[in-house]
């Protein structure tokens, strides 16, 4: 299958949003969302996706009256898998959710993790956005087609960084710009930061020849001027940036990134209810609304078992892209 394909079938599973606003057990009884003593973790460090995700979640339910104040606690490592590992631990733990997306599905292949995704209790897909190609203020590439050809012309001399591991967004996304560019993925030098508030300084500092990473992450360095947007990776250019798609660039190909939340295994079915109760609650107020907006994030719910389905097919895909990328 080509990989135009395959991304084609990426952004496909994406679009599905189901489940209505209110939750029942099954029994005409009502859980309830109120969670006193929540935790989210964040399996990378302060600044990435994972992080904001985690954060602004945590303030909309709060703000929105949903459930007492969401403790935000941060466990980096070995791109997400980790915080996956510590999740996995603590079995029966209702009150301790893991915020994570494509990276950790991919770190749990190239860092042949000993937990997957598969052994958690999945909860629910909230966001897609595509990822953003970006290099500081100061560098010699003005646009996409200066960085390109640049690129080409020596691959192990632009050192592209990323906020996930081999195998996670930031990571597939270069690989599939590199081989509709002509470049053979093998010959880029991928350089791998835990999140992208790690990535930013050496981006700034020039360090990295270009950066890619999730739009909701860097906009507010964009809108600064301390960063210069070169391009988009999805299939649309983002209201009110100034950026072509990587197609408009004479790229064939696009990608999107997705995130969301899952818990530990062996939840009863009432703790695994009010978490997903919760998200199905925050989904419809006004306060996640204008973060969705804020951020640039596509809203992409997608809540329980069809999540745990999603996830099945998603591992599948990114061992399918590594493949054919020979990594």
């Amino acid at each position: 299958m080509r990989l135009r394909t395959l991304l084609a079938l990426f952004g496909a599973a994406l679009l599905v949003v189901v489940g209505p606003p209110l939750l029942s057990t099954g029994d005409g009884s009502d859980t309830g969302t109120r969670i006193p003593g929540l935790r989210f973790m964040v399996p990378n460090t302060p600044g990435g996706g994972y992080d904001i995700t985690a954060r602004t979640l945590a303030k909309n339910a709060e703000d929105a009256g949903l459930t007492p104040g969401i403790e935000v606690f941060n466990l980096p490592g070995a791109g997400g898998t980790v915080g996956l590992t510590r999740l996995v631990g603590e079995h029966g733990n209702g009150k301790l959710a893991l915020s994570m997306g494509l990276g950790v599905v991919g770190a749990v292949h190239t860092n042949k993790a000993p937990s997957t995704l598969a052994d958690t209790t999945p909860i629910a897909r909230l966001t897609e956005e595509p990822d953003i190609v970006v290099v500081a203020e100061d560098s010699p590439y003005r646009t996409i087609a200066d960085l390109l050809a640049a690129w080409k012309k020596n691959p192990a001399d632009v050192p592209v960084g990323g906020g996930s591991s081999p195998g996670g967004p930031d990571h597939l996304a270069p690989m599939l710009m590199a081989q509709a560019a002509g470049i053979a993925p093998r010959t880029v030098n991928y350089v791998p930061f835990d999140g992208g508030g790690e990535l930013l300084a050496s981006i700034l500092g020039n360090k990295v020849g270009f950066g890619v990473s999730g739009l909701g992450e860097y906009r507010d360095q964009i809108e600064a001027g301390e960063l210069r947007l070169l391009a988009v990776t999805g299939p649309k250019r983002v209201p009110g940036l100034d950026a072509p798609t990587l197609r408009e660039a004479g790229l064939d190909t696009e990608f999107t990134n997705w995130r969301g939340v899952v818990a530990p295994p062996g939840l009863s079915d009432t703790e695994r209810d009010k978490l997903t109760g919760l998200i199905r609650e925050l989904h419809g107020t006004k306060q996640w609304k204008e973060s969705l907006e804020k951020n640039g994030w596509d809203d992409a719910l997608l809540v329980g078992e069809p999540f745990g389905d999603f996830l099945e097919e998603q591992d599948r895909r990114v061992a399918t892209v590594l493949k054919e990328l020979g990594l």
